[in-house]
């Protein structure tokens, strides 16, 4: 008080009137002592004290007149002034200037005391908090700090049985992974919605319950239940507009003192448990983030495989002049070409699609490659390779309901002649500047759709005049940010006005076009391009 104390001091100094003020002691009546002083000596004994709702009152002491009024608030205090040596004071005019002030100062003192009995209370709570969020700031699994965080809680509320059960979206069940007083193995998961179990209800309503001795019994809980028990729900609170999800629950019963759980106890099992939402969430997105990085790795060197299995397009130099690339949708796709050397000047030139794209299709496509190589040394005849090739393939086609659009075709230079099987694939052209574009029609249906061998068929090759032109139709439907085709017309303008160049420039030329339109927008499907010259 010593601040209230300079205070009174500074009014006496001021008016030259006294002031003391009086608080109720432990007894019935007020302390005959003032708590604060005034710094000279002699404040005055009172014997009249009134009321809260009265107004300031005078009263005669030895020491002469003084004036008394009680200071609002929830204690018990008088404020006294005088007596005052000049004459004509008026002492009422002080005490509507001073009383307020006094009243202020031992609000706020009362609230500091409140604060701190409130701290001391609290202490463990507030310490608990504390050594949780260290627990969880060390560790990533939360299996490994549950059972360390349901020490520390049982501890600070006494309760001998506790669990954290954690929701698994996979079986929509609640697993147990820390128990206290029960052994963890025995611990049922137990169904989200399960019409018995408390933990169950607590998850899908997300409001904690406080239930007494023999309230709501399930056998699924009876392990770690005995006696009053908390259940609160793990929470984690998402950005909008997803909100807050629940995550798992806590459990607690079985309490040292026998007493059931209270509000407070409640509160504070929310607190904790909000940082075990967080951590939950930590843990599956590191978990997350590190399966992707796995999985983006995997992709990466499945593409960099799927690459490496795709022949170089100098293989049939100098027999021919090849310019191919493929460019996946994702890291790996079901687009794939492949070239042969047949024997004298014979070369042999296949392009495919898988329906779909992704793993199944790559995979797909790795054991058409694998299969047309070894079937490409035993026919010149395209459309037996393309049956045999199937053939192989029809289990595999089956199993996984995907089928195989191809070109295959073999370029006889000495005879003059293209011998090609084409089954589904739409954009095959064989161009000349004398007679332009023919297409080469795709008379069978693709590879997988049905058991009817493929059909041979022939047409005359010009040496150094004539262009093979073979892409997939992810070239020609690929997109821009509009949702705007390329379409077919465009990638046969960019080879008519390049037609006299080199294989490799009209292949650069195709690409910058489809470059140009798709101003980077992602790939919608798998893109190939093969051009062939002898």
């Amino acid at each position: 008080m010593s601040d209230l104390a300079e205070v009174l001091d500074a009014f006496r100094k001021a008016t030259a009137c006294e002031a003391a003020l009086w608080v109720q002691g432990g007894g019935a009546s007020p302390t005959d002592a003032p708590i604060a002083e005034p710094r000279t000596p002699g404040a005055p004994k009172l014997t009249v004290f009134p009321s809260g709702t009265d107004s300031p009152v005078d009263a005669r002491t030895d020491a002469g007149s003084v004036l008394v009024a009680a200071v609002p608030g929830p204690h018990r205090a008088w404020l006294a002034l005088g007596p005052c040596p000049a004459p004509g004071v008026d002492l009422r005019t002080y005490m509507s200037f001073l009383l307020p002030v006094i009243t202020q100062y031992l609000q706020s003192a009362l609230e500091v005391e409140h604060a701190a009995n409130e701290l001391a209370e609290r202490y463990e709570e507030i310490n608990l908090l504390y050594t949780i969020s260290e627990i969880l700031g060390r560790t990533v699994s939360l299996d490994e700090a549950a059972k360390t965080i349901l020490t520390e809680v049982s501890e600070t509320v006494g309760a001998r049985k506790a669990t954290v059960l954690v929701h698994e979206r996979a079986t929509d069940t609640l697993r147990a992974v820390a128990a206290l007083g029960v052994d963890l193995t025995t611990v049922p998961p137990i169904r989200v919605d399960d019409p018995c179990s408390v933990s169950a209800r607590v998850f899908r309503s997300q409001h904690p319950a406080l239930l007494e001795t023999g309230e709501s019994p399930c056998p699924e809980e009876a392990g770690y239940r005995r006696g009053a028990m908390l259940s609160v729900p793990i929470m984690w609170t998402a950005p909008a507009p997803r909100g807050a999800e629940p995550l798992g629950v806590v459990n607690l019963s079985d309490r040292r003192s026998g007493q059931p759980f209270t509000a407070g106890d409640q509160k504070l099992i929310a607190a904790i448990a909000t940082q075990i939402g967080t951590a939950i969430q930590n843990t599956r997105l590191v978990r997350a983030s590190v399966e992707q990085q796995r999985l983006s790795h995997e992709m990466q060197l499945a593409h960099e495989l799927q690459m490496k299995l795709l022949p170089s397009d100098s293989i049939l130099a100098p027999d021919a002049m090849v310019a191919a690339r493929v460019v996946p949708a994702e890291s790996v796709g079901g687009d794939f070409y492949h070239l042969f050397h047949l024997g004298g000047s014979r070369t042999g030139i296949m392009i495919g699609d898988v329906s779909g794209h992704g793993y199944q299709a790559a995979l797909i496509m790795a054991l058409t490659m694998s299969a047309a190589a070894i079937h490409s040394q035993t026919t010149t005849d395209p459309g037996e390779m393309l049956n045999a090739l199937v053939s192989t393939l029809r289990d595999e086609l089956t199993m996984t309901e995907m089928f195989i659009s191809a070109f295959y075709g073999v370029i006889d230079p000495e005879e003059g002649e293209l011998h090609y099987a084409n089954t589904g694939h739409p954009h095959a052209f064989l161009v000349n500047r004398e007679h332009g574009f023919e297409r080469l029609p795709a008379i069978d249906p693709p590879l997988g759709m049905n058991e009817k061998p493929p059909v041979t068929a022939r047409r005359s090759w010009r040496r150094k005049k004539d262009l093979l032109v073979l892409f997939t139709d992810g070239v020609s439907d690929a997109r821009n940010r509009a949702g705007e085709r390329l379409g077919e017309e465009r990638v046969i303008e960019t080879i008519r006005d390049n037609l006299d160049a080199e294989p490799r420039v009209i292949l650069e030329r195709i690409v910058e076009e489809l470059n140009a339109h798709t101003q980077g927008a992602p790939l919608r499907d798998d893109l190939t391009v093969v051009l062939v010259r002898t």
